[in-house]
């Protein structure tokens, strides 16, 4: 008798644990293999769920929920969500606890040039609310990247694989520490660009009332 594995729906011997194929665990057997060909076109979320939860780390049932309405049939689409972390968090500090290194820069860079070059202290909360509206469908994509990439590298042994889902996936709670002191020191650069108000050279003094007669007489 062959086992036969449920993601890659390769034959292994009888005695194997992990599959020769794809390095995932044999604990299905024939009858397992068949109840997989049964479905239609499985969704990868479906197909790889416990790659997809190894990856996530901590919150991946609440993750795992949102993602299913980014695919149809397999294939991605935008839907509305909400991430609140995202939204009541500062922004870029989420982005940087779930590895997304270049949106952090984005939410950590954007949201101060807004305010500096409109002067409106409002413009970090737009930036918030665009963070809470679309963090959870470019946490999707960035999953579904890294998995792919995970996946398409061929690795046959599990501990591999498992190693290189913790090391890209995941999350990295000390990088926490180190928004906080950058926003501190954003806040201090704001307060004090506040108290310090404009330019000197942009204001033009005006004379007081009594010179500007006197000077008319």
């Amino acid at each position: 008798m062959m086992k036969f594995c449920s993601q890659c729906n390769q034959q292994n011997p009888d005695d194997a644990n992990f599959c020769h194929q794809c390095g995932a665990a044999l604990t299905s057997t024939t009858v397992a293999a068949e109840t997989v060909t049964d479905i239609p076109n499985p969704i990868p979320i479906q197909n790889d769920e416990a790659l997809w939860r190894q990856f996530i780390g901590p919150n991946a049932d609440q993750y795992l929920a949102q993602f299913k309405k980014f695919s149809s049939n397999g294939q991605p689409k935008f839907a509305l969500s909400w991430n609140w972390p995202a939204f009541l968090f500062i922004s870029f500090l989420w982005f940087l606890y779930r590895k997304m290194y270049l949106h952090a820069f984005v939410y950590a860079v954007g949201p101060m040039i807004s305010t500096y070059l409109t002067g409106d202290l409002y413009a970090g909360i737009v930036w918030s609310i665009m963070a809470g509206a679309t963090a959870n469908y470019l946490f999707y994509w960035h999953c579904r990247e890294h998995i792919a990439a995970i996946k398409k590298a061929g690795w046959s042994n599990q501990p591999v694989q498992v190693a290189a889902l913790k090391e890209s996936g995941g999350v990295q709670p000390y990088v926490i520490w180190v928004g906080v002191v950058l926003y501190i020191i954003f806040l201090a650069t704001l307060v004090k660009i506040i108290q310090e108000g404009p330019p000197d050279s942009d204001k033009v003094p005006g004379r007081p009332a009594k010179q500007a007669a006197a000077s008319m007489i």
